[in-house]
């Protein structure tokens, strides 16, 4: 994805350029509500992936519109791994994730461990598994499990509830937590 223009410019490079700049320049947010509701000038993801060994950090959204091509490389960063299948991923749940990480002033990346899944993985990790959900926000693109080293379950988890825009999960037994943009409610610990 790096489309270089008769300039000799990667649009990666100028991208990774502003992002230098306009971070450094960006609000600091009181809280990730305010945030969700518009209360800055930039969206950034930071994750990486230790299934794929690919990382991200990625403006996605600047004053007021998401960035095409960005959420286009978002998408396929959080694809179903094991089919190698991508979706649109719904941006509420990118929104809500990029505040929680917000909130958690942290420069670590999340570790993405499942972002977008396809019926079938869902049905081989519901096999083995009996905490995967049979219809699973996963295969809408709707929700990502999440991991921090710095952070714990429990600062995570309330960092993305303290977003109020969708379901957060503690798997605490398992060091991760779940965010997606359906129903507001909370459940684990």
């Amino acid at each position: 994805m790096t489309d270089i223009s008769s300039e000799g410019f990667t649009r990666r490079g100028i991208l990774a350029a502003f992002a230098a700049t306009a971070v450094t320049a960006a609000p600091t947010y009181s809280n990730a509500a305010g945030f969700l509701r518009g209360g800055g000038d930039i969206r950034r993801i930071h994750m990486y992936s230790g299934r794929t060994g690919e990382t991200i950090d990625m403006i996605y959204w600047i004053d007021g519109k998401y960035i095409k091509d960005g959420l286009r490389e978002v998408n396929y960063f959080m694809r179903d791994w094991r089919q190698d299948a991508a979706t649109n991923m719904d941006t509420r749940t990118i929104d809500i994730m990029a505040a929680a990480h917000n909130q958690l002033n942290t420069s670590e990346p999340y570790l993405l461990l499942s972002g977008y899944r396809t019926a079938k993985t869902n049905n081989m990790l519901r096999a083995r598994s009996g905490g995967v959900a049979k219809k699973s926000l996963h295969m809408k693109g709707q929700a990502a499990d999440l991991r921090l080293k710095s952070r714990s379950v429990d600062q995570i988890a309330r960092a993305a509830a303290a977003c109020r825009a969708g379901g957060v999960g503690r798997y605490s037994s398992s060091n991760f937590v779940h965010m997606d943009c359906g129903a507001v409610r909370t459940w684990g610990r």
